[in-house]
């Protein structure tokens, strides 16, 4: 039942996200990942030691490492790092023992951050212009031999807050 109430939960956020216009911004994903990376830390301090804590801290900053990059790089980091949140809590109990996480957390969380990570891919897909120029890499790559891109160009398909203005 978790996994199920996780996918609904997925889509409904991605589904809400797109109609409200949140996905158009280049934050929005990156800030997902650190609020989704965090709730370890939560439950460690609701019922864990200050060593399970400190475990879940880092565990959380590599994950919160991976949105600054994705943020700041490509946008594709932070569907890796969202997927792989959802691996992370499929071997989470291996890992890290926190009394705090509730039995049905895992199976609910893997079913979100995977779905969530693949609409962010989804978006990322449909707003190439690779995907609907399949030529357009190669045109790119005669305009600038040296694949160098700037902040501003296709290579992040989000507006920035910034370009937004």
């Amino acid at each position: 039942m978790e996994y199920l109430i996780g996918l609904m939960l997925s889509l409904v956020v991605a589904g809400s996200a797109t109609i409200a216009g949140f996905d158009r911004d280049r934050a929005f994903y990156p800030t997902v990942l650190i609020v989704i990376a965090s709730y370890y830390v939560l439950f460690a301090v609701m019922g864990a030691s200050g060593r399970t804590l400190l475990m879940e801290i880092v565990a959380a900053s590599g994950f919160l490492l991976f949105a600054v990059l994705g943020f700041r790089r490509n946008l594709w980091l932070v569907v890796a790092a969202i997927v792989g949140h959802g691996i992370f809590d499929f071997v989470h109990h291996l890992l890290i023992e926190n009394p705090g996480v509730p039995r049905w957390w895992p199976g609910f969380c893997l079913a979100f951050d995977v779905i969530f990570g693949g609409s962010l891919a989804m978006h990322l897909m449909r707003r190439s212009k690779f995907w609907r120029d399949p030529d357009a890499q190669g045109k790119r790559r005669l305009a600038n031999p040296n694949g160098n891109t700037c902040a501003g160009d296709s290579a992040h398909p989000i507006r920035t807050s910034r370009s937004s203005r």
